[in-house]
């Protein structure tokens, strides 16, 4: 149990974003800051690797077919060999702002969150897309730099880390998608490094990366610490369960500011068996095309 194996030694500059798309049986991830969108298919471990002509955050399954984009400029939908369409402007009076993790709730409503690019200013907020509408609502902040998010697999509990705080949040999420009781669910101590992404398992347990620990570790649903997993890469980005089975962790990791001589495996694609098996978030409900300013 835990044994980890690299499934691309990318080097990637700020690997981001594990994701299992069921519908084409492929890991997708993203490199934020070497602009790409990553493809890894799970039967031959076939690579592809589309340039993005900015930043991007995330890329989440839509319903009817093809993907959203988190862009720095807002959300895009995007098909494989096409460029990106601008979709929704999101902070467009915050341009030192860019977009940063996401997922899906039961539902198939898309959370995610915007950050200040330069990792310094409380301008990033916790974000929900209406699938029903033109416009993206912000329901938390500020941050520095948001992550996760990620949502209980009976859809009542939504969390999101606010990573420089060191602070995993959990809210009650109601039926509708309104959150309410705001509490502290995990604070992560000087020696785990900073949370970064997260995913749930099939128990209700959240498995939580550690940026600059080099490992990632499972929450029981009460918040006490249950196992953690070490990564052969010390900035850990983001876990999803994946497979046929649901019973095996993929991870990101960045080797961005690391010496790759010190740490060669920074920024790698991992594969990991964590001894459960987890969900998978349905693709993004996303029906109205909104404006794009």
């Amino acid at each position: 149990m835990n044994h980890v194996e690299t499934l691309w030694p990318l080097a990637a500059v700020l690997g981001e974003g594990a994701l299992w798309n069921p519908a084409d049986g492929c890991v997708w991830f993203v490199d934020i800051k070497n602009p790409t969108v990553h493809r890894w298919r799970w039967s031959d471990g076939a690579r592809a690797s589309w340039p993005m002509p900015e930043r991007v955050g995330f890329v989440v399954p839509r319903t009817g077919g093809g993907f959203v984009l988190g862009l720095k400029s807002g959300l895009a939908r995007w098909t494989p060999g096409s460029e990106p369409v601008p979709w929704l402007a999101v902070d467009a009076d915050r341009p030192g702002n860019r977009l940063n993790d996401a997922t899906t709730d039961p539902d198939g409503r898309l959370w995610f969150g915007s950050m200040d690019d330069a990792e310094t200013d409380p301008t990033g907020r916790l974000w929900l897309l209406d699938p029903a509408g033109p416009s993206a609502i912000p329901q938390d902040g500020p941050y520095v730099v948001t992550n996760g998010p990620a949502v209980a697999p009976d859809g009542r509990t939504l969390y999101h880390t606010d990573t420089l705080g060191r602070t995993v949040w959990a809210f009650d999420l109601a039926a509708g998608g309104a959150l309410s009781n705001r509490r502290v669910f995990a604070r992560f101590g000087d020696g785990d490094g900073y949370p970064d992404g997260m995913a749930t398992d099939a128990e209700g347990g959240l498995w939580v990366c550690h940026w600059g620990g080099g490992r990632i570790t499972r929450f029981r649903p009460d918040g006490s610490r249950d196992r953690a997993i070490a990564i052969p890469a010390p900035q850990v980005t983001k876990c999803a369960f994946a497979g046929p089975d649901l019973d095996r962790l993929v991870v990101t990791t960045a080797a961005i500011g690391l010496d790759r001589a010190a740490h060669p495996q920074a920024g790698d694609l991992f594969r990991v068996d964590p001894g459960m098996r987890g969900w998978v978030p349905p693709p993004a409900l996303a029906r109205a095309d909104p404006a794009t300013a």
